[in-house]
């Protein structure tokens, strides 16, 4: 394993383990298996390492639900949609491309979370649960830069903690649900654009053929080449990104 990909499972890690640790209930609380149990009585490193791997086997939920990998999946799963190429281009590829962005997306906070929480903790300078409050922060401040106020007041009503004075002080799963309410909601809206040149296409396509008297042949055989020369002319894939890079806000 080379040193980035070394990294990046490590960043992972600690990222994965301290979302859990702050969305899990009291009465189970990750912190608590990992730094000992409930008499304060250390775990072996056995038990923590079966711990820790069985909280890596949630991190592809936590990537989904915790960066923006959601928005990218939905705004590019639609633009294939809108061009109609369900079997042209398969899900694998989307996903892919949607991971590759989210990548790129991400390393600020994955960067912050390697330097701040898992290097001194690597150096046992600081204990695995306050390595864990550290690495909870750069990931809340991203997706705060990222979520709708509107949304974060609705779930904090929902869940009954109410108006708090500075958002950061919310629980991390208020936080994390309105997070992903906001996602769906800033996908569907980038997607909903993408969406729309190529609802005409499809408009005027059946239109012609209808007032032609060609009903018995598909549209979609006559606009799906059209809507893919209109993207590569106008640069479609290079748009897309860059709406996509730019609508997630820096922090």
């Amino acid at each position: 394993m080379n040193s980035g990909l070394h990294r990046l499972w490590l960043a992972s890690l600690v990222l994965g383990t301290a979302c859990l640790a702050y969305a899990a209930p009291a009465s189970a609380d990750a912190l608590t298996l990992l730094s000992g149990g409930s008499n304060g009585t250390p775990l072996t490193v056995k038990t923590q390492i079966l711990v820790l791997m069985t909280l890596l086997g949630l991190l592809p939920s936590l990537v989904m639900t915790m960066t923006s990998f959601l928005r990218f999946v939905i705004v590019l799963s639609l633009l294939k949609q809108a061009l109609g190429l369900q079997q042209g281009m398969p899900a694998r590829i989307v996903t892919g491309v949607a991971l590759v962005l989210t990548l790129l997306t991400m390393r600020p906070v994955g960067e912050a979370i390697w330097r701040d929480a898992f290097v001194p903790y690597d150096q046992d300078k600081i204990s695995l649960q306050q390595a864990l409050v550290v690495a909870e922060a750069p990931l809340s401040r991203f997706m705060l830069a990222q979520t709708n106020k509107a949304a974060l007041l609705q779930v904090a009503q929902l869940s009954g903690t109410g108006n708090v004075a500075k958002a950061e002080a919310q629980p991390f799963l208020v936080k994390l649900s309105a997070f992903v309410l906001s996602e769906l909601k800033t996908a569907f809206q980038i997607g909903a654009m993408l969406f729309i040149p190529f609802l005409v296409i499809d408009i005027v396509v059946a239109s012609v053929l209808m007032a032609m008297g060609m009903m018995m042949l598909s549209p979609l055989v006559i606009s799906l080449p059209l809507k893919l020369l209109l993207f590569v002319l106008v640069d479609g894939w290079a748009l897309t990104v860059n709406t996509l890079l730019t609508s997630v806000r820096s922090v």
